[in-house]
């Protein structure tokens, strides 16, 4: 009998979707296995699913709220079985703007701190970060893959 390989596993690997509800599924998975109190970065081109990946976190932990992007107001924080801080670098100049917003002071695990455009604030992200790579491929599939530190 063929063991089922895991969401993780398959991440890690790459996969690809071919709609919004197949990524949202893919996330709602991954949120069961993703450990609590883990940063994870997202990394990815302007519309290649960064939030719809974000609004398949939220299903997973039973947050009832409309997730947006948090692009004007930087963050947004979510509340379900788990807390996701849901938090957009793109407009920040600096590490030390990230700083300022003293944002872990509204951690309260169990939570995700999900990061679009992490490249901006690199330096200040934990070593244990989870770093899922999005990317639009040439038959316009949502390419997925997931690297975790060891």
């Amino acid at each position: 009998m063929k063991q089922e390989t895991s969401i993780v596993e398959r991440l890690t690997l790459g996969l690809s979707t071919y709609s919004d509800a197949a990524t949202q599924e893919i996330a709602q998975k991954l949120a069961a296995q993703i450990p609590p109190d883990t940063v994870l970065a997202l990394h990815g081109d302007l519309g290649v699913g960064k939030t719809t990946f974000v609004r398949g976190l939220a299903r997973g932990w039973a947050i009832k709220e409309a997730v947006t992007s948090p692009s004007y107001n930087l963050y947004t924080i979510y509340s379900g079985e788990r807390q996701l801080i849901h938090f957009d670098a793109y407009r920040l100049s600096s590490e030390a703007d990230l700083d300022a917003l003293m944002i872990e002071d509204f951690f309260h695990s169990p939570w995700c701190f999900a990061i679009e455009w992490p490249e901006r604030i690199a330096a200040s992200l934990p070593g244990d970060t989870w770093h899922l790579y999005l990317r639009i491929t040439k038959d316009e599939a949502h390419h997925l893959h997931l690297i975790i530190p060891d």
